[in-house]
C-alpha cells in the first residue's frame, strides 16, 4: 500500500509550532477624528489614552540544527515581544531571535534544550527539483496542531503575487493555510526542500496555490549565520530587464532568452567585470537564467566575497565575465538632514543617494544626488509640490550633488527660488517667490 507515513515519521518530529506575542496600542474609533480632537481642546477634556493590548499569532518552524536552531519566516516573528516554540512532543521552550531578514522572509531562532540532541530535517538541493515532483507540507495551520498535506511541485522560479518583495519561489498545490508559514516542504526522500511562506487566495484559505522559499536560500542564510556574518544581498549594479520577444534578434540571440543589462552602474561589480549596456546574460555558473528574478536569485545563493561566472552574449558572440559577490555600495554616506525653517525648503528631510541607501528605501538603484525623504507638517516646504523620492538637481542654477551642497546653497538669502528636480525619471521645475514681510 502506498503511504507517506514512513516519510512523516522521519521528518515530523523536527517541525515545530511558533507562538508569538506582541503589545499593541488600541485607540478608540474616534481618537484620531479631527472634530473630536477639536472638542477635547476647546473644552479642556483629555482624550483617552491608547490602551495596550496583547496580540497573539501562530506559525510554524523547522529545526535545522540539533543544538536548537530553528528556521521560520521573518513575518512570523516580526515585532514579537515574546516567542514560544512548541515541539512535536508538546514541550514548550522560549526562543530568541538569532537573525531575521525581511528581504528573504527568513528568520533563525534558538531554543535551549540543554545537552539534548534535537531531531532535524536534512536540507535538500532545491536546484534538483522538477515540476511534478511529489512533496509534503507540514505545519500548524490555524493553530489546530501539526498537519501534513501532500501535493506536487506545480512550478519553480515563481514570484508570489501576495508578497511585496521579489524572490524565486517553489509553487505547490499541497494545502498551505494560515499558520503553515515557516513550516516544512519536504521531498519523498525526507529532505527539506522549502520553507512554506505564502498562499494565493481569494477567501483566506488554500486554493492549491502555495509558495515556499527554496532550501538552497535557507542553506546560504544558515551558513551566513554560522560564520557570524551579517546578511547582505549581492549587488550586480545593472538594470536588468526581460528580453523583448520582438527585439531578441537585435541582441544577436536565436530566441528570446536570458536577461538584458540595460544600464551599468559606474564602479559596480558589473562595471568592473567589463559588462556593457545591451549585454545579455544567459547563465550564471552554468545554470541558465531567463529573467531578472532568476538571475537575482542565483546571485543570492552566492556567499559574500565569492565570485560568479556569467555567460554573456554581446553582439551575437558568446563570452564570459567573472563578477564579485558584494553588497550594494554605501558611498556616499546618506548624511540625513532636516533643512532649517528660514527658507522655502524648511522642514524638508533629505539624504544623499547611494546604491545601498536606494535599495533600503525602495528608490531607483541608479538614483544619484540628493533625495527628498519627507516634509515635516506645517513647515515651509509643505507649500511646495515636492514629495518623497524627488531628486533635487539644481537650485537657482547651482548644482546640488550632496546634502552639504544643498545646505550651503540654501543658507544664502535670495528673493526667488528656481528648483530643478527629477521625478520618476522626468525632469521638472518648481519656482518659489519669497514673500516679503510688512514692517511698521
Amino acid at each position: 500500500m502506498l503511504s507517506f507515513a514512513p516519510i512523516v515519521r522521519k521528518v515530523a518530529p523536527a517541525v515545530v509550532s511558533v507562538t508569538t506575542r506582541r503589545t499593541a496600542l488600541e485607540s478608540g474609533p474616534l481618537s484620531n477624528d479631527p472634530l473630536f480632537q477639536y472638542f477635547f481642546k476647546q473644552f479642556g477634556v483629555a482624550p483617552s489614552r491608547p490602551q495596550p493590548r496583547t496580540e497573539t499569532s501562530l506559525g510554524s518552524g523547522v529545526i535545522v540544527r540539533s543544538d536548537g536552531v530553528i528556521v521560520t519566516n521573518h513575518h512570523v516573528i516580526d515585532g514579537a515581544d515574546d516567542i514560544q516554540v512548541v515541539l512535536a512532543d508538546r514541550r514548550v521552550f522560549p526562543a530568541r531571535v538569532l537573525t531575521s531578514d525581511q528581504g528573504s522572509d527568513l528568520a533563525f531562532l534558538k531554543i535551549d534544550a540543554g545537552a539534548e540532541s534535537l531531531p532535524v530535517i536534512e536540507l535538500g538541493d532545491s536546484d534538483q527539483l522538477e515540476v511534478g515532483d511529489l512533496v509534503l507540507a507540514i505545519g500548524n495551520p490555524f493553530g489546530i496542531g501539526q498537519t501534513v498535506t501532500s501535493g506536487i511541485v506545480s512550478a519553480i522560479g515563481r514570484s508570489a503575487p501576495t508578497l511585496d518583495r521579489n524572490s524565486s519561489f517553489i509553487q505547490t498545490d499541497a494545502a498551505i493555510n494560515p499558520g503553515n508559514s515557516g513550516g516544512a516542504l519536504v521531498t519523498m526522500d525526507g529532505r527539506l526542500i522549502g520553507i512554506n511562506t505564502a498562499i494565493f487566495t481569494r477567501g483566506g484559505g488554500s486554493i492549491g496555490i502555495g509558495f515556499a522559499i527554496p532550501s538552497n536560500l535557507v542553506r546560504i542564510r544558515e551558513q551566513t549565520l554560522t560564520s557570524g556574518l551579517a546578511v547582505s544581498r549581492p549587488w550586480l549594479g545593472a538594470d536588468m530587464q526581460d528580453i523583448d520577444p520582438d527585439k531578441y534578434r537585435s541582441y544577436g540571440l536565436d530566441r528570446p532568452e536570458g536577461v538584458l543589462l540595460a544600464r551599468i552602474y559606474p564602479g559596480s561589480p558589473a562595471d568592473k567585470a567589463g559588462l556593457k549596456p545591451d549585454d545579455v546574460v544567459t547563465a550564471i555558473d552554468g545554470v541558465e537564467v531567463d529573467d531578472p528574478l532568476g538571475l537575482d536569485f542565483r546571485l543570492a545563493l552566492k556567499a559574500a566575497g565569492s565570485a560568479a561566472r556569467l555567460t554573456v552574449i554581446r553582439g551575437g558572440a558568446q563570452s564570459g565575465a567573472t563578477v564579485a559577490i558584494l553588497p550594494a555600495s554605501a558611498e556616499p554616506p546618506a548624511d540625513l538632514a532636516k533643512l532649517a525653517d528660514d527658507t522655502p525648503l524648511g522642514g524638508m528631510q533629505v539624504a544623499n543617494m547611494s546604491p545601498a541607501f536606494n535599495e533600503e528605501q525602495g528608490f531607483d538603484m541608479f538614483g544619484r544626488g540628493v533625495v527628498v525623504l519627507g516634509i515635516a507638517p506645517r513647515s515651509p516646504a509643505t507649500q511646495l509640490e515636492l514629495r518623497r523620492g524627488d531628486v533635487i538637481e539644481t537650485i537657482n542654477g547651482q548644482d546640488v550633488r550632496s546634502v552639504e551642497d544643498l545646505q550651503r546653497i540654501t543658507r544664502t538669502p535670495v528673493k526667488d527660488w528656481v528648483i530643478d528636480i527629477r521625478r520618476d525619471g522626468e525632469r521638472g521645475t518648481i519656482a518659489v517667490q519669497a514673500v516679503e514681510e510688512n514692517r511698521a
